[in-house]
């Protein structure tokens, strides 16, 4: 029996400035109906982005980004996207073909720009989207387009694996490599 529910989507958050792109799973129903990436109160993503010194303040997506908000993530060169665009209550709700499916749409979304580094936000996602059942946490030996591949933690408060610190530390990482901060700048 499919779900009556309508199919709720989210477009990705990215422009020409964007050279660091973090992909999450996909969106959850509160993001899909607000159109803001990560706007659950729990997500710890925006919270890391400022924490790791990538942005000047913590976005509060619940009711949305706010015009000033999304130019401000712009114009530090970050973006964000899904691996599959159909919102869900929980990623297991996901079958293992669409992400396979959005990893393909992803590498049609990474040839229109012109990236430094892709951050996927979970390892058990890029397992699973990318084919590569024993990949690691970090840098990917593959590239995406030209662009660094990394695999970085999950921000969702459902991951107890990693703290605020660790998704931080990560974050930054990726940003330094993308040129997005420098090494010496403040981290929060």
């Amino acid at each position: 029996m499919s779900d009556p529910r309508p199919t709720l989507v989210m477009p990705p958050l990215i422009d020409e400035r964007t050279r660091l792109l973090f992909v999450g799973i996909n969106p959850g129903l509160r993001s899909a109906e607000v159109a803001a990436p990560f706007a659950h109160r729990s997500n710890r993503f925006w919270k890391a982005l400022h924490a790791a010194g990538i942005l000047d303040r913590v976005v509060d997506a619940y009711d949305g980004v706010t015009p000033a908000d999304r130019e401000h993530i712009l114009a530090r060169g970050v973006g964000v996207s899904t691996l599959v665009q159909r919102a869900t209550r929980a990623a297991d709700e996901l079958a293992p073909e669409e992400l396979v499916a959005g990893v393909e749409d992803l590498r049609v979304l990474v040839a229109e720009h012109d990236l430094a580094v892709v951050a996927v936000l979970g390892i058990g996602a890029y397992r699973t989207g990318f084919r590569r059942r024993t990949a690691q946490q970090g840098v990917q030996e593959e590239l995406l387009g030209g662009a660094e591949l990394r695999v970085l933690p999950n921000p969702s408060g459902l991951n107890a694996g990693s703290t605020l610190a660790d998704l931080a530390a990560a974050f930054r990482d990726a940003a330094v490599a993308a040129g997005v901060v420098d090494r010496g700048e403040e981290v929060r």
